[in-house]
């Protein structure tokens, strides 16, 4: 399980540098963004776990949004950059991309299948995996903007 702990976190710092890549920050705000990304990934990894507390999905994508916002609003001022600049790169690996090609596929499903049951079965899968897609996504928002407005004045530091 340590093999994947560091595994998933490496994945993590990887992919939020290509995220970051994109948006164009400064290149002393890569390494800021591969570590809160690294950090926020497998945290949600572990709480995920079952010999840990074995959260939901949506539970440790929410808590681990909180965990990447507050390292995001604390090392700004190290990173000299606005805390969104490292917190947006940082979300990105943890978003459900699975859940909603599930979403999709289901709903594809549900159109080429004529009888009751087989509708009811890819509906329920649209259902279900749609829902949960759309609750990650509400809990990553809700869990990374709360350290923004709580921590205003460091947030905002890096902007004036």
């Amino acid at each position: 399980m340590l093999l994947d702990f560091f595994q998933d976190a490496l994945f993590a710092a990887i992919a939020a540098i290509g995220f970051a890549a994109i948006s164009n920050p400064p290149r002393r705000a890569y390494l800021y963004c591969a570590l809160i990304a690294a950090v926020g990934h497998s945290a949600r990894f572990l709480m995920m776990q079952t010999p840990f507390p074995g959260l939901h999905i949506v539970t440790a994508s929410t808590l681990a949004a909180l965990i990447v916002g507050l390292m995001a609003v604390l090392l700004s001022p190290v990173a000299r950059t606005p805390a969104e600049t490292c917190l947006f790169p940082s979300l990105l690996p943890m978003i459900p991309g699975i859940y909603a090609y599930k979403t999709f596929g289901a709903l594809v499903m549900c159109i080429y299948h004529g009888t009751e049951s087989e509708f009811g079965h890819y509906f329920f899968l649209f259902a279900s995996n749609g829902m949960t897609c759309l609750f990650i996504l509400g809990g990553m928002v809700v869990g990374a903007t709360i350290p923004i407005f709580i921590f205003k004045n460091i947030s905002f530091q890096a902007t004036r």
